[in-house]
């Protein structure tokens, strides 16, 4: 058996000396797709943000993609979410470069030097999102589910072991949500694991995979006709 790619025992989840989420105990082993349901307010994000360490752990033992949240140093922060890729609700491309152009910033940025890898992983992770062809266009001239799509595309250019997507679908009509979910899909089937924070319960019903849910300051597993 190999490792899990996420386990926390016994966390509680804080932001600004509130307590959000209390005694979450979870295991995600590697190549696993799960949902994370709840209200807004209820500590999805803020546990998303404990992941990827834009909100510290303080209580409780944590291990994500091989580091230990509770000893973590900021300077190993940029390394640890090099091994993880984050798409978010409101896509965040930079409105003034093009698709390729915002992928090359952010390999230039976590050090690929030579242009030639670059272009070859850019093409590389465009294909799988079926956004090849859109390179040269600006984030304007896409629709909404292009820009996602090319947001995923971005989370893959590091190829990270674990996917976080945040409300990939928040801002996307249901058929759009279904094409993204898709593409998520088709990734997680080639290997990648994925946690993905969700309040569309039609596509889990579409897309059904292990589901927990942020309710009453805790965490815990639903079935799927419960959602």
């Amino acid at each position: 058996m190999s490792e899990p790619i996420l386990l926390l025992k016994n966390v509680t989840i804080t932001q600004e000396n509130n307590m959000i989420l209390q005694n979450v105990n979870l295991e995600v082993k590697r190549g696993e797709f799960l949902y994370i349901i709840g209200k807004t307010g209820s500590g999805k994000s803020s546990l998303m943000k404990t992941f990827y360490a834009d909100l510290p752990l303080t209580e409780g033992e944590g291990h994500i993609v091989d580091y230990d949240l509770a000893t973590l140093i900021e300077s190993d922060i940029p390394y640890l979410r090099r091994k993880i890729g984050i798409v978010f609700q409101d896509f965040k491309l930079l409105p003034d470069r093009s698709v390729f152009d915002n992928l090359d910033f952010v390999l230039t940025a976590t050090g690929w030097k030579e242009k030639e890898e670059r272009q070859n992983k850019i093409e590389e992770v465009l294909d799988k999102v079926g956004m090849k062809s859109m390179a040269n266009k600006m984030p304007h001239q896409l629709s909404g589910g292009e820009q996602q799509r090319v947001a995923i595309a971005r989370a893959l250019l590091n190829d990270p072991e674990l996917i976080l997507a945040d409300e990939p679908t928040g801002n996307l009509d249901p058929q759009t949500s279904v094409e993204v979910m898709t593409v998520l899909k088709k990734i997680n089937e080639n290997g990648k694991t994925i946690i993905m924070c969700t309040h569309d319960y039609a596509l889990i019903m579409k897309f059904p995979f292990k589901t927990l849910k942020c309710e009453n300051s805790t965490l815990f597993e639903v079935v799927q006709r419960t959602v």
